[in-house]
């Protein structure tokens, strides 16, 4: 196992996609914290917006803010199974290594423990922008225990999202396919979910409510609690995982 998970570590890092994804969830949560940060406290269009710097409001969706860069830890994973079929190395990996079901577990494990660091260096760079800029307005925050909660709980979310990333790679297949079904999904039917009424209460139950429970519920409808958001999206993690792994050995390779 630990020989599959060092392979594909070398097959991620011997190319450019990694540094790519990471400068940009850098720069996204960079950019976000900015901006969240610029704007909290004033009005928009006569309604009240982000809450005010200094608050704990406004501290809570700051910190959870790297949590808004969890797609591209999806991409991550979604590349790092689909780029098998993609450039046709898919057989000559499943001969190294005829038990598909070692392969696809060693993906899995790699693409979490490389999620790790990734999610470090982005909730690092959150805490950084954070720090200067809400210390530039008068107000630094401190990193009291529910913050590092945040922090923590922002982290684990693109570990997982990066486990899912593999898991929806390998159901699918097709690298393209699997990342704009991916955006659709999460940028396009979760919103259109928590903004219709009649189908809202549902939205708990989806990924991205269960993200909004663990770290801030910022304009969310109604959310399951901290811990109950987390272990769901552990849920959604393992039969990612699973179904992906089911799939990926009972399907042809070719």
């Amino acid at each position: 196992m630990i020989s599959l998970m060092r392979a594909e570590w070398a097959k991620l890092f011997t190319t450019r996609v990694w540094i790519g994804l990471l400068i940009g969830a850098c720069v996204m949560a960079g950019g976000f914290a900015a901006l969240f940060t610029g704007l909290a406290g004033q009005e928009q269009n006569g309604q009240p917006g982000i809450p005010a710097v200094g608050t704990q409001q406004y501290e809570t969706l700051a910190f959870s803010v790297p949590a808004n860069t969890s797609v591209l830890l999806l991409i991550l994973g979604v590349i790092g199974m689909t780029q098998e079929y993609r450039h046709r190395t898919a057989t000559p990996t499943f001969l190294t290594e005829p038990r598909r079901g070692r392969v696809i577990i060693a993906k899995l494990i790699a693409y979490a423990l490389v999620a790790v660091p990734f999610a470090l260096v982005i909730v690092a760079v959150d805490v950084l922008v954070v720090m200067i800029y809400a210390g530039a307005r008068g107000a630094a925050p401190s990193l009291s225990a529910g913050n590092l909660q945040t922090l923590g709980a922002s982290g684990l979310v693109l570990v997982v999202f990066a486990v899912i990333g593999v898991g929806v790679g390998a159901l699918l297949r097709n690298q393209v396919a699997a990342i704009v079904g991916a955006l659709v999904y999460l940028y396009v039917v979760e919103p259109i979910v928590s903004g219709i009424g009649a189908i809202q209460a549902a939205y708990k139950w989806l990924p991205g409510g269960a993200v909004q429970a663990m770290t801030s519920d910022f304009q969310a409808p109604e959310l399951l609690r901290p811990w109950q958001g987390g272990l769901l999206l552990l849920g959604y993690g393992l039969v990612a995982a699973l179904v992906g792994t089911l799939i990926a050995v009972r399907r042809d390779v070719t």
